[in-house]
């Protein structure tokens, strides 16, 4: 049996999740950091516990290391990230945030917390039934456990 678009759970979830990020970072660029991409969330999570080699955080991201060393780049160029010589091994560089990354960190925080509370409103009273069975859904699939261990990648 076909379920209809308003009764598909992934369709639902994923048309949810676009909305989500355009409001987000239609309020980061409000924050002064419109150039941030998705992708960026990625790599913030990564850099947040300091400095990591571009070879690391190509495994940890599930991408090559050009890839990854692309994105970095665009980071670089746009002041969120920057590259040092490791102290451990003169041919490799460590990417960590700048304060400029750190600020549009601090940016997508209060960016999704103003989404979540504007959504969370618009259900009214069966806001926190909504988000607790939510939150259930996504601890019984193992999504909430991988979210924590920074595990997710960019797809």
């Amino acid at each position: 049996m076909a379920s209809t678009p308003d009764r598909d759970l992934p369709l639902l979830l994923t048309a949810l999740a676009a909305e989500c990020d355009a409001r987000v970072r239609a309020r980061m660029a409000e924050a002064g950091h419109g150039e941030a991409r998705t992708v960026h969330g990625y790599v913030f999570q990564h850099l947040l516990t300091g400095p990591v080699r571009v070879t690391d955080l190509a495994e940890r991201l599930g991408m090559t290391a050009q890839g990854a060393s692309k994105v970095v780049a665009e980071m670089e160029r746009v002041g969120y990230a920057a590259r040092r010589p490791d102290p451990r091994d003169s041919r490799a560089r460590l990417v960590e945030l700048t304060p400029r990354g750190l600020a549009a960190v601090e940016a997508g925080r209060a960016a999704r917390a103003e989404v979540t509370a504007e959504l969370l409103g618009a259900l009214g009273p069966t806001a926190g039934e909504f988000l607790t069975s939510l939150g259930g859904l996504a601890e019984r699939t193992g999504a909430l456990r991988e979210l924590l261990a920074r595990r997710l990648r960019p797809r």
